[in-house]
């Protein structure tokens, strides 16, 4: 980031100073489809609700639908979306939103089967991988999202990741005409960098040590991933839980992020068939790239403390 500060002029500007900092935004980019393999378009975004926005606003595809354990940013950028079933009939007006991991419980979504049931209609996928780019490999789907912070990048940079610009339609303005706003060059250029760092300071070891761990406090729905966990507490409410463990030093959560300043039960633990009373007792736990072993044994200990 710092070198990008250094070179930093407008990438879109035709003097010196402009394509230098053009070469080097095509050099990120460059990067970060090497990093993630792949071989299709991506436009920089500010963040992932950006880029979902984009994704959902600007493709040719106007009917939306989205799946009921959607981040909040996809049913903002879509209001009035039909809700994704299995027993609906699509075609290529349609474009579907199903994330590959979700941020609350840490379920792997089945993008790929899906995929594979919608290719012979003609809809689009647009997945939110948001919770797995970096970390896993990105499923089948027409267009993605990543964000940078969520493996170790700055704030204020994503990608959406799509096979070809025609999936969109143009609005002008930079990104090859497909999103306004000056590139922020410094912001992908450590996008980059930290894709090809990829490190941990846990092991998968370490992590499937800790959720053994808590295994009974942790919710299972479905296949999960190892570093988000939905943890249920047998008497303590989760705004109880939260000051209790901020008080520790554990930085949690109820709910995702956006949503985790109300007091409304979630509406994917809802979408999970979470009974209220569950929900109620139930916060969120994430495993960081720099999150220590010692922390995470920590973490355990204070958990067993709470009564």
């Amino acid at each position: 980031m710092e070198e990008g500060f250094r070179l930093w002029a407008n990438p879109s500007s035709p003097h010196a100073e402009g394509r230098k900092a053009k070469a080097a935004l095509e050099d990120a980019r460059a990067r970060i489809k090497a990093a993630l393999g792949w071989d299709g378009e991506v436009i920089f975004t500010s963040g992932a609700s950006e880029a979902l926005a984009i994704g959902l606003r600007q493709t040719k595809a106007k009917r939306p639908i989205v799946s009921a354990v959607e981040h909040d940013a996809v049913i903002r950028a879509a209001p009035g979306a039909e809700a994704f079933s299995d027993e609906m009939q699509f075609d290529d007006t349609a474009v579907i939103a199903v994330q590959h991991v979700n941020s609350e419980t840490g379920t792997i979504n089945p993008v790929d089967e899906i995929a594979r049931t919608l290719a012979p209609t003609g809809a689009l996928l647009l997945s939110d991988c948001s919770q797995s780019a970096g970390k896993l490999d990105l499923p089948d789907a027409d267009m993605l999202v990543a964000s940078a912070h969520k493996f170790g990048g700055p704030i204020g940079i994503a990608a959406l990741l799509l096979r070809d610009f025609n999936l969109l339609e143009p609005t002008g303005g930079h990104e090859r005409g497909y999103r306004q706003g000056t590139e922020n060059l410094p912001g992908a250029m450590g996008m980059a960098a930290a894709l090809e760092a990829g490190d941990w300071l846990t092991t998968p070891e370490d992590r499937s040590r800790f959720a053994e761990g808590l295994s009974k406090a942790r919710l299972s729905v479905g296949k999960q991933v190892d570093y988000i966990y939905a943890l249920t507490h047998p008497t303590m409410s989760a705004q109880a839980l939260l000051i209790r463990l901020d008080a520790m030093g554990f930085a949690v959560s109820a709910g995702s992020a956006c949503s985790s300043g109300t007091l409304k039960k979630s509406q994917v633990l809802d979408a999970f068939g979470v009974p209220d009373d569950v929900a109620a007792r139930t916060i969120r736990v994430s495993v960081g790239w720099s999150t220590t072993p010692e922390e995470l044994e920590q973490f355990a200990e204070a958990w067993a403390s709470l009564t």
